[in-house]
């Protein structure tokens, strides 16, 4: 995959070629040393560089892989943990992971098991000789080389001797489906044994296609690695007996790592040269004719079972999944904790709640890639491996608007999700597929979309009527330090060299009036109140911020004095509304995607007048502000409603939606909803909290994808999308009816 824009050129010297992948924790390049060595960087998010806490982690990850060494493992070359920006540069390996080698074309065929299971057990040979437990073996972390695997993403593993986690109480590092039962009910008796459990589940995974444990959620997941026993149908004799003896709940029933590889070279001997098939290792791969041949399974055949999977919480290779407060509860009341009320799928008992979808419409599905009526009929679908962000999409009198990286701007037919139109930008500007398209508004019969092109290009805005598709205007933008912001009928766009703002028509583009923004500081315009305002923090010292009130007539007013460590996240009561980011000891803000809020702050637009309210505790997560409530939805699934007012929580609900999207929330039905990137949309009342029901995925979730955008509201009915460019509609009365293909 091509750099981005805003990436870097080199790091620590090494001369960066093109992205290998990216995740939560980071992003991993291809670089070239000065020899001409081909090495793996993984760069740590900015974000992420003045936590203390990660960078502490991040210290322990690179001690750890220092100490393995192997010929089936990626050792580290090279790291800077003090950096600006943290590194780490590894053994570049040219391969598929085994998670892609899987999806891509289906279970390993015997002949390839051997080098696998032989290759993975040498490799945690090296691993636990250095002390370490790398704690997260799953098929993204296996490297397919011509030579044999290579296991990589030492980034949550520890010294086996160190008792002391990072980790916070009640959180549990790992990826459910692989994870064994001491890492989710008590990670500090995790040792050696442990990854012996994951490797089980793997072999597993690469002999059938599914793991031992697969549920469609993490908590159900996660309930069964603890409680239920593995299922391994299509697994034949012997290596079936082998992996139970790798999958036994307690530690010590597991078998050492030398004794693995006595019985893997005995059991999965390699195929003679006159007869490829003498191994059989999965019992549905036995040829009828050959049913009298001495095989033998623990289990009479029975129907097929459905491959159903449950994919990483965070899926990109080489990001940590995190199980967050409330899984050991689950686990100990079992999966009925998670809801309050009706089952997944079934309708709510008072449907009085909904409003009808309107007249014409069914539950329908389809892709932003479906042949288009009008404009660009069709548009190159996204490659197998590339790390890109899904669609996002914005409604506007019954329409979707979708556009997102390589997905140029499409109008859906809310009814009926029919492709209306699909728009590229003039030929003056670059277009290709690694371009990313925003919609950043859609108001006055024009959508206002952003188009950040790959390379050094210059970012651009375009206006396209909504009924047609044809370009009203565009303009070149310099976003460095401010974005761009959409207002009633006004855009205010920064131009020039970026150190101003400048207010066009959304409808003609004609120029309104021009503020210049304070020197070196980094900007953000928000709509509040029927006003604008500018929120800028000087980049030298960003706890000096300031609020500059901007009238959409004439341009600048006022300015009020802010703390940094603020947020803003909307107004109550006539006020603008901040969270004050959770600070640690020493006085420095903890920062990253999920970094905790420990106040609200209300600041009066007309006087500058504020006040502070302390969160009952410290809360984290994609954050939601409206009807008074403000709703965190973290990772893990879990939603707590929190009074803007006395920062007291009203309700907290587990669900099993992975990584959801921030809330939406629906005065009509009194509902917040909210989506997962595999297509999951879950419903909960407003007031108490009640888990009103969950679908099903929606697609195949797919590693090298990443966000989930949040549930709209098109009359009466939701749309969704998913990161793989699935878009969706559902009645919320009636979420289980199948939709139609748009």
């Amino acid at each position: 995959m091509p750099l981005h824009s805003d990436d870097p050129k080199s790091v620590g010297g090494y001369r960066l070629l093109d992205r290998l992948g990216a995740g939560g924790m980071g992003v991993v390049y291809r670089g070239r040393a000065r020899s001409g060595r081909d090495v793996a960087i993984k760069v740590v998010h900015a974000q992420y560089a003045a936590d203390t806490v990660f960078r502490t982690r991040f210290r322990q990850e690179i001690a750890a892989v220092r100490k393995v060494s192997g010929a089936f493992t990626a050792p580290v070359l090279d790291a800077d943990p003090e950096a600006a920006l943290p590194w780490m540069a590894t053994q570049y390996v040219p391969g598929p992971s085994l998670a892609r080698r899987i999806r891509d074309r289906g279970a390993l065929p015997d002949a390839e098991v051997r080098g696998l299971a032989l290759g993975l057990v040498e490799a945690l040979r090296d691993i636990h000789r250095a002390g370490v437990v790398h704690r997260d073996l799953k098929p993204a972390n296996v490297l397919l080389a011509e030579d044999g695997p290579r296991v990589i993403d030492f980034g949550i593993s520890r010294a086996a001797e160190n008792h002391q986690t990072l980790t916070e109480t009640g959180q549990m590092i790992g990826t459910p489906p692989f994870m064994s039962p001491e890492q989710l009910v008590d990670a500090r008796a995790v040792g050696p044994a442990s990854d012996v459990f994951s490797l089980g589940s793997l072999l597993v995974y690469a002999v059938t296609g599914r793991g031992p444990f697969d549920m469609d959620s993490p908590y159900l997941t996660a309930y069964r690695v603890v409680h239920d026993e593995p299922v391994l149908d299509g697994v034949g004799e012997p290596l079936r007996a082998i992996l139970e003896r790798c999958l036994s709940k307690e530690a010590a029933d597991r078998p050492g790592l030398d004794e693995l590889a006595r019985e893997f070279a005995t059991a999965l001997p390699e195929p003679a040269d006159d007869d490829p098939a003498t191994v059989t290792l999965r019992a549905d791969r036995i040829p009828a004719a050959e049913a009298t041949r001495p095989v033998t399974l623990a289990d009479p055949p029975g129907p097929t079972r459905p491959r159903r999977r449950i994919r990483p919480l965070l899926a990109a290779t080489g990001t940590v999944g995190a199980l967050v407060l409330g899984l050991t509860a689950y686990l100990t009341l079992g999966p009925g904790w998670a809801r309050s009320t009706d089952r997944p799928g079934t309708s709510p008992s008072a449907n009085s709640r909904w409003a009808a979808p309107p007249t014409g419409w069914k539950p329908w599905q389809t892709t932003v890639y479906e042949t288009a009526g009008r404009g660009v009929r069709k548009t190159p679908k996204r490659q197998v491996g590339e790390t890109r962000g899904g669609p996002g999409c914005q409604v506007y009198e019954g329409a979707v608007f979708c556009a997102g990286d390589g997905i140029l701007p499409v109008r859906l037919d809310g009814k009926t999700g029919e492709t209306v139109w699909r728009t590229g930008p003039p030929a003056a500007v670059t277009g290709d597929g690694f371009s990313r398209f925003e919609i950043l508004g859609v108001r006055d019969d024009a959508v206002l979309v952003q188009q950040e092109p790959p390379g050094e290009g210059a970012a651009r805005i375009f206006a396209f009527d909504t009924r047609t598709g044809d370009r009203l205007w565009d303009r070149a933008v310099n976003d460095e330090w401010v974005d761009v912001v959409l207002s009633g009928d006004i855009v205010v766009i920064p131009e020039g060299d970026g150190t101003s703002v400048t207010a066009r028509s959304l409808r003609t583009g004609a120029s309104r009036w021009t503020e210049r923004l304070p020197a070196r500081h980094a900007c953000g315009i928000t709509e509040a109140t029927r006003n604008l305002y500018l929120h800028c923090s000087p980049e030298e010292t960003p706890q000096n911020s300031l609020v500059m009130e901007l009238h959409r007539a004439d341009g600048p007013a006022r300015r009020l004095p802010v703390p940094g460590k603020a947020i803003y996240f909307g107004t109550f009561d006539g006020r603008l509304l901040f969270l004050d980011l959770t600070q640690d000891e020493d006085g420095n803000t903890l920062l990253g995607q999920e970094a905790p809020y420990a106040a609200i702050r209300l600041v009066d637009p007309a006087t500058g007048a504020e006040s502070t309210t302390k969160l009952a505790e410290e809360y984290a997560g994609q954050v939601t502000l409206a009807d008074g409530t403000l709703w965190f939805a973290t990772s893990s699934g879990r939603v707590t409603a929190v009074s803007a007012r006395t920062g007291k929580p009203l309700w907290q609900t587990p669900t099993s939606l992975e990584q959801p999207s921030e809330a939406t929330y629906d005065p009509r039905s009194r509902a917040v909803y909210l989506a997962s990137a595999s297509g999951r949309v879950g419903a909960l009342d407003a007031k108490k909290g009640t888990l009103l029901w969950e679908t099903l995925p929606r697609a195949q979730r797919n590693d090298t994808d990443w966000g989930a955008t949040r549930v709209r509201l098109v009359e009466g009915a939701l749309v969704a999308t998913t990161p793989g460019g699935t878009v969706f509609s559902l009645d919320p009365a009636h979420p289980e009816r199948k939709p139609h293909s748009g």
